[in-house]
C-alpha cells in the first residue's frame, strides 16, 4: 500500500455525531438537559433516552447521505462508536448513576445498515472506537467530558479489546470493512508504553477473525510526536497498520490569535513538511483522520473558555469565502502526501465549517473529490 499512488487513495468524511452524540454538533438533541455527553445525555433522561436517541439515529444520517458522499467522489467514511454499541455487557462508572447500564441499545442495527449502504455505494468504512470505558480523553467525544481514567483499570483495557474482536467477528466478510481503528484520540498523558501494549492486543484480537490483506488497523498518535512510534508494529511482522493523526487550528492559543495567512502557511508549510517526514521515517502508511475548515474555538465547545477572537471574524462574506477556499486547499494538498484523509465531519447543526457538504455546497471544499 503505497502513501504515492492515488489509485487507492483514502479520500473520506468522518460520520460524526450520529452513533456517539456530540453536544457542540448537534445542541438541538441536548435541548433542555444538563447533559454533556453521551454518558450523562443517557443518564439524565433513563427510560426516555431510548425513543429520543432512535429518532436520532434515523434521521441525522440516511441512505441519502451515502449517496450523497458517493456522488462527490468520495470514498471512505469513518464511523465513531462507543464501547456500549453491542449492549450491556460493559463495566460500570459513577457516572451512570443508579443504572450500571444508561445506555441505548440498537446501535449495532444501525452500524448494520450503515455498513450495507457503504457497501451499496462502494465506500470503504473505517469503523473507530471513539469511546472507550472510562473515557481515553476527558473529551465530549470520549463518552464522558473531564473524566480521563481509561487507563486506569484493567477491565476498561479489557473490555475495549472485546469490543474490537466482536467487532472483527461481525464484519470481517463485510465487503465494505476497509478498516478498524482501535482507540480514537487517547490524550497525551496515557503512558506510551500502556498505550503500544494496547495497541499490539489489538491488533491480536482483530487479526484473529480479519487477515492483514482485507482489513487494515489503525492506530492514533495519542497527541503525541510520530517519533515516538519509530519502529512500532512494523512488517513484516505485523500488516496492513496505519497511522493516524488528527490537525486542526482553533484550539492552541498560538493558532486561535493567527491570521489566515499564517493559518494558510502553516497548512501548506509545516503539514507538508510534517507529511513529508512521516512517510519517510515512520515505516507506515499515514492518514490525517480528522481535519476541518473551522477556526472558531466558541462554536466547536459550546463551554470552552474565551476570548473567541479568530481569523475570519473580521471579514466580510465575500473574504469568508475566499479565504476557506483557500485554508481548504492548502490543508488537502498536504494530507494529499498521505495515505488519506477524512474531513471532520458529515453533518452539523451548528457550523458550515465543520460540516462537509455546507463546506461543498459553499464551494469552500470540491465539489468533486476524484
Amino acid at each position: 500500500m503505497s502513501t504515492t499512488t492515488t489509485t487507492h487513495k483514502l479520500r473520506g468524511v468522518n460520520l460524526g455525531s450520529w452513533l456517539l452524540l456530540e453536544k457542540w454538533m448537534v445542541p438541538s438533541v441536548f435541548e433542555g438537559l444538563q447533559a454533556t455527553d453521551e454518558t450523562t445525555w443517557c443518564a439524565e433522561l433513563g427510560s426516555a433516552a431510548g425513543e429520543r436517541l432512535r429518532r436520532h439515529w434515523n434521521s441525522f444520517i440516511t441512505r441519502e447521505d451515502f449517496a450523497w458522499i458517493a456522488e462527490r467522489g468520495l470514498n471512505a467514511v469513518r464511523i465513531a462508536v462507543g464501547h456500549w454499541i453491542f449492549g450491556p455487557d460493559y463495566p460500570y462508572h459513577p457516572k451512570y448513576g443508579d443504572n450500571p447500564y444508561p445506555f441505548v441499545t440498537g446501535g449495532i442495527d444501525v452500524l448494520d445498515r450503515a455498513m450495507d449502504w457503504a457497501a451499496e455505494f462502494g465506500l470503504r468504512v473505517m469503523l473507530d472506537l471513539h469511546a472507550a470505558p472510562g473515557c481515553q480523553n476527558g473529551f465530549d467525544n470520549g463518552g464522558i467530558k473531564d473524566v480521563c481514567e481509561w487507563h486506569t483499570k484493567a477491565e476498561y483495557l479489557d473490555h475495549s479489546l472485546d469490543v474490537l474482536e466482536r467487532l472483527a467477528e461481525r464484519y470481517r466478510a463485510h465487503r465494505a470493512l476497509y478498516a478498524i481503528e482501535v482507540l480514537n484520540e487517547p490524550r497525551w498523558d496515557v503512558p506510551t508504553d500502556y498505550l503500544k501494549g494496547y495497541y499490539r492486543a489489538a491488533y491480536e484480537r482483530i487479526r484473529k477473525h480479519c487477515p492483514p490483506e482485507r482489513v487494515a488497523v489503525v492506530f492514533h498518535d495519542g497527541f503525541r510526536s510520530y517519533r515516538e512510534f519509530l519502529g512500532f508494529l512494523q512488517p513484516p511482522v505485523w500488516q496492513n497498520v496505519i497511522f493516524d493523526y488528527h490537525r486542526y487550528q482553533c484550539f492552541d492559543r498560538r493558532d486561535i490569535d493567527s491570521d489566515i495567512y499564517q493559518h494558510i502557511h502553516k497548512a501548506s508549510g509545516e503539514w507538508r513538511d510534517e507529511a513529508d517526514s512521516i512517510n519517510a521515517a515512520l515505516g507506515l502508511p499515514a492518514i490525517c483522520g480528522e481535519w476541518s475548515l473551522g477556526l472558531d474555538l466558541k462554536v466547536v465547545s459550546l463551554w470552552a473558555e474565551g476570548p473567541y477572537n479568530h481569523a475570519l471574524e473580521h471579514m466580510d462574506d465575500f473574504q469568508q469565502d475566499v479565504a476557506s477556499r483557500g485554508y481548504a486547499a492548502a490543508q488537502i494538498l498536504a494530507f494529499e502526501k498521505l495515505l488519506g484523509w477524512f474531513f471532520w465531519s458529515y453533518k452539523t447543526e451548528t457550523t458550515p465549517a465543520w460540516c462537509l457538504r455546507a463546506s461543498v455546497e459553499r464551494g469552500w471544499l470540491p465539489s468533486r473529490f476524484g
